[in-house]
């Protein structure tokens, strides 16, 4: 037998085999591959996902004081709170709950009061401001009505104090409520009492004639067309 014969022979009869290891260094390569791909992979994404910082309210063994948040600079105001105007953000004058307005009471102020009035202050009050809001149809506690004397007669300052620092059952919507907003439902809170106490020499005379005319109200939207197929 030839050196050939015997080589067909032993491919033959070892071929499996071979093929065997070659498939153990197959996946042996591949293997080492994915690993060394996961490290590559792993380290990345722990640079940039999870890069260092502090978490609030997280110790830091760098600041003497071992807090990692930083109290202001002494005789310095944070960027965006320095509250200088007094009748704006607290509606006092001297320490004194104020009587006017920090800004002009448009139109647009009393549409976006009575909008944010909707919102936030409807569910107790109603919308009318007469404490029956839905929330206190569901049981919970009524608040007085605006138009209560002592209310009619309160400075408007102690109604933005009462939306800023809240009141009795009356949590502080201070969070909720940017400061320009609740002027803006203090003034219409203030239209609300008017319309219930109004006459009409309070009108302006040039506009007494619009309280004859019906209000126009839309004909209603035509019903759906039904599919008789």
């Amino acid at each position: 037998m030839t050196n050939s014969q015997r080589g067909v022979i032993r491919n033959v009869r070892f071929g499996s085999w071979k093929l065997e290891v070659g498939n153990y260094r197959t996946r042996l390569a591949t293997v080492v591959a994915v690993l060394a791909s996961v490290c590559v992979v792993s380290a990345c994404r722990q640079d940039m996902h999870d890069a260092p910082r502090y978490e609030p309210l997280e110790a830091s063994t760098f600041f003497a004081d071992g807090r990692s948040s930083r109290v202001l600079v002494e005789n310095t105001v944070a960027r965006g709170q320095l509250r200088e105007d007094e009748l704006l953000y607290t509606g006092r004058v001297g320490g004194r709950l104020a009587t006017a307005f920090p800004m002009p009471v448009t139109t647009d102020v009393m549409a976006r009061g009575q909008e944010r009035f909707d919102v936030f202050c409807a569910p107790c009050h109603g919308r009318t401001g007469d404490g029956t809001g839905m929330i206190v149809q569901r049981g919970f506690r009524q608040p007085p009505s605006y138009y209560e004397e002592r209310l009619v007669n309160a400075p408007v300052g102690y109604l933005f104090d009462v939306m800023t620092s809240g009141f009795g059952a009356m949590q502080d919507y201070a969070a909720q409520v940017p400061v320009a907003d609740r002027w803006a439902i203090a003034a219409y809170i203030r239209a609300l009492q008017l319309s219930r106490r109004g006459t009409v020499n309070d009108v302006p005379a040039d506009r007494r004639e619009e309280l004859d005319v019906s209000p126009v109200t839309p004909p209603p939207p035509p019903p759906p067309a039904q599919d008789n197929r």
